[in-house]
């Protein structure tokens, strides 16, 4: 498996040195022109924005488009999802009451679909979010379906039926303690 990094060059990082980013990660402008199996886009601690505010968007939608004719299959991952099911879907994101953390119970709803072919009827995994996604408009969606979900945390799991794009709203990442970890934070922190 050869694995490449990309970074946004539109974006100055707060948490990571920029000799580090120049050394261990490409630009999209590096690898525009190549073909890929996979790309991951991760998620950001950005959600409370509108996504026209988030200081990269325009380079990320750039970085989207190119995927759905440069990339095998695109998995994107809890913020990541919400900004890929909104440009490429027209599904929103929307601010919960709360923020939703914690570990959930989540049923497979097309077992017989590849991706979740071979997992258990059920199976837990953790969340960790101030924002959801607009679940009717991914139900009447007709390109979209839904692999999994909880009925405490709502759609974990849903896909493109084309294969394309791959959505997880939670965070299958996670070690054992991060989840533990940012929970204390925030409390601390009060909310």
């Amino acid at each position: 498996v050869n694995i490449g990094f990309l970074r946004m060059a539109t974006h100055v990082s707060k948490n990571t040195s920029e000799l580090h980013l120049d050394r261990f990660y490409k630009s999209f402008d590096d690898v525009k022109d190549k073909k890929f199996d996979g790309l991951i886009i991760t998620g950001s601690p950005v959600e409370r924005l509108p996504f026209e505010e988030v200081d990269y968007w325009e380079e990320l939608q750039m970085i989207m488009d190119w995927s759905q004719k440069n990339v095998t299959s695109t998995l994107h991952i809890c913020w990541g999802a919400q900004a890929a099911l909104f440009h490429h879907y027209g599904v929103d994101k929307y601010e919960m009451p709360e923020k939703l953390v914690g570990i959930f119970e989540h049923k497979v709803m097309l077992p017989k679909e590849r991706l979740v072919h071979g997992f258990d009827p059920y199976f837990v995994a953790p969340h960790s979010r101030y924002t959801d996604i607009e679940e009717d408009k991914v139900r009447a969606h007709p390109e979209l379906q839904v692999l999994a979900e909880s009925d405490e945390a709502g759609i974990f799991l849903l896909g493109s039926k084309d294969g394309k794009n791959l959505f997880m709203t939670g965070h299958l990442e996670y070690a054992a303690t991060p989840l533990a970890e940012e929970y204390e934070r925030d409390m601390k922190k009060g909310r």
